[in-house]
């Protein structure tokens, strides 16, 4: 046996010793309903997770864990452990915010209750992103010598507390306190694998451009009976400003935005898909391109919400003003505010009969695509070859993490790799969410195995950038 593969079986045997302690790891921290919505849970309970990361984290032999407040208000955990002299940097992150359990009565077990069933960890945040939480605390178990020291890397750690609200407090934090940040490379730790038992690293994420659109076309709601006919309907107006936007096999189609991209990574089998997004039978996929394609290379418009006349409660009236909320998802390669006037543009010159719309841009972010062709990347893929027994694959992500581009921005020769315990059996920000044990396991073989492998040749560290100066000039 190779002195590598004794290394890593070893590291292996840690890891498997260590899982007993990674499920009392989650079942803590899924108790708490750290839903960053003072609306709806009490901020005490994101407090009590924070505190939990700076003690499990102290515990695992990081250094100066503490909570840091960002610009929205919330909190990060930040710490930091150093490495051998000359060894390179790497950054860990995770958030432990949750979404909301959603419809209580459709989960089958308690929501913020840790509950094993059918070999899965069911619970709100299991996956997404307290599962990556647990990961993280068992690769640095597994390294860490008896004192908590002796990591072969410097690694710097930061946990948001407001990821699922995307209201960009941790986005802003980096130009005010870079230091807590710059390092060689950026483990992005909310995505996961492809399919479970598949190592995947995530390499491209769509970006984002959301507007509400308004239809106006008369003075006010009139009488179906006597008016309806030639009284323009608003909402039927909307209807056809929102058909225009895909044509009759579903692509998306906006004037000034490419819609023939295909994508270079893994392939997503059509079966699978529909399998995994719950297709009805007989119901058809949408578009001319292949999943993958429609997936992660070419725009994507959904109509999240329309305000009109629910079914219950509606009278028999002509609507005079009604709305709609529309996202688009854009690839890489697309400029974001590109995109939204051009969306913006077709929704108005859609509107048939003269009616009035009316287009308010909302949130919208830039897509991502990560490099390559790095020392980080080429060790995580031997790193997730050892820990799975299989070769790594890259696939895209239809979400969007606006984070990754300000870090990207900021340390423009660090490398980013998005990975992570979550697979589409997670069914992440939905009833029933969990997590495969055995993915918390292997991904956490892996990173202790990256952070081993990459120290290696040992090179220096870059040098923090000069923070942003504050508004009265002065620097942090």
């Amino acid at each position: 046996m190779t002195a590598e593969s004794t290394g890593t079986e070893a590291l292996r045997e840690k890891v498997r010793a260590l899982m007993p302690r990674a499920k009392e790891d989650l079942t803590e921290l899924v108790a708490m309903r750290s839903v960053a919505d003072a609306r709806q849970f009490p901020p005490e309970e994101c407090a009590k997770a924070a505190d939990f990361l700076v003690r499990a984290f102290t515990e695992a032999g990081l250094q100066d864990m503490r909570r840091v407040t960002t610009p929205d208000g919330t909190d990060a955990v930040v710490g930091h452990a150093p490495g051998p002299e000359g060894a390179p940097t790497v950054l860990l992150y995770c958030h432990y915010d949750v979404q909301p359990p959603l419809d209580d009565a459709a989960w089958e077990t308690p929501p913020f209750e840790l509950t094993e069933r059918d070999g899965r960890w069911y619970g709100r945040g299991s996956a997404d992103c307290k599962g990556n939480i647990a990961m993280h605390l068992t690769a640095l178990r597994a390294l860490g010598g008896p004192d908590g020291r002796g990591f072969p890397v410097n690694i710097k750690f930061v946990a948001e507390g407001s990821e699922e609200q995307g209201t960009g407090g941790l986005e802003r934090l980096v130009p005010l306190q870079p230091e807590l940040f710059a390092a060689d490379t950026l483990l992005i730790c909310d995505t996961g694998n492809f399919e479970r038992g598949l190592p995947t690293t995530t390499t491209s994420l769509r970006g984002l451009a959301n507007v509400v659109v308004t239809v106006s076309t008369l003075k006010g709601a009139m009488h179906s009976g006597m008016f309806g006919g030639p009284a323009p309907d608003a909402l039927a107006a909307l209807i056809r400003i929102l058909d225009s936007l895909r044509d009759e096999h579903g692509n998306t189609v906006i004037k000034g935005l490419p819609g023939d991209g295909a994508w270079d990574g893994v392939d997503y089998p059509a079966e699978q898909f529909r399998a995994d997004a719950g297709v009805l039978d007989g119901v058809s996929l949408v578009g001319t391109g292949s999943v993958a394609d429609e997936l992660w290379a070419r725009p994507a418009v959904t109509v999240l919400g329309i305000d009109c006349p629910p079914v219950v409660g509606s009278s028999a009236a002509v609507q005079a003003k009604v709305s709609a909320r529309v996202s688009l998802r854009i690839p890489p390669g697309v400029d974001a505010d590109d995109a939204q006037r051009a969306l913006a543009a077709h929704l108005t010159s859609a509107a048939p009969w003269g009616a009035r719309v009316e287009v308010e841009p909302e949130s919208g972010g830039r897509p991502f695509r990560a490099r390559t062709d790095g020392p980080a990347y080429r060790a995580l893929a031997t790193a997730l070859r050892e820990a799975y027994g299989k070769d790594m694959v890259q696939s895209g992500q239809g979400g969007s993490i606006p984070l990754c581009n300000v870090l990207a921005a900021h340390f423009p020769t660090a490398e980013i790799a998005l990975i992570g315990v979550e697979e589409p059996g997670c069914l992440i920000h939905a009833p029933n969410e969990s997590v495969d044990p055995s993915e918390i396991e292997h991904m956490a073989l892996a990173e202790a195995l990256f952070l081993s492998t990459y120290a290696t040749p040992l090179r220096p560290a870059p040098a923090p950038p000069t923070p942003s100066p504050r508004k009265d000039g002065s620097r942090p």
